[in-house]
């Protein structure tokens, strides 16, 4: 069958290679997608989370945890750069010199007007999809943090943190951040 002019062209990992280095991108489901550079709040957001995480994941001796930008290669159609990332001390392997080889048991993503439809449908989709375990995400607006668990397949919220609140993971037990800090 021949290609019509509507049909969009997918692209691979090969093609994301190729992408410029001063501009950050997505692969999902083939689509090549700009992710624009994060504002000050999200920045904010990002280190702080990031440094009570990797407190507490150092301390319990729990894996490794990496902040955006780093690629998680899902598949060949599929390559992403959540904010936060954390894998347990028994999938370190999955980590190569370039990226990560599969899903993470953790992932976050902090919301922002130019990517939170992608996140909220499209990736979280994905990393359902590839047996990520534990999602949050950040919403900074409503100073929120969502915390959805997979089951069958799909997530389902386990608990949403205000920022009266300190998150507590199931994964990651006995973790306790008062969003306070966070926000």
């Amino acid at each position: 069958m021949a290609s019509t002019a509507t049909e969009k062209k997918k692209y691979t990992y090969e093609d994301y290679l190729k992408t410029p280095d001063d501009v950050r991108y997505e692969l999902i489901e083939g689509d090549l997608l700009m992710t624009p550079s994060p504002v000050t709040k999200h920045q904010r957001i990002l280190r702080e989370l990031g440094f009570e995480l990797l407190s507490f994941v150092r301390v319990k001796d729990l894996g490794e945890i990496f902040l955006a930008p780093f690629d998680v290669h899902l598949d060949n159609e599929n390559v992403v750069e959540p904010d936060i990332l954390f894998i347990s001390k028994q999938r370190l392997h999955i980590i190569g010199e370039k990226n990560v080889q599969g899903p993470p048991d953790l992932v976050i993503e902090i919301l922002s007007e130019s990517t939170a439809n992608r996140d909220l449908v499209q990736k979280k989709r994905l990393y359902a999809k590839f047996g990520v375990k534990e999602y949050w995400i950040v919403i900074p607006g409503e100073e929120i943090v969502e915390i959805y668990t997979l089951k069958d397949a799909l997530y389902v919220l386990c608990k949403s943190f205000g920022k009266e609140n300190a998150i507590e993971s199931p994964l990651l037990k006995g973790l306790k951040i008062d969003l306070k800090k966070i926000f």
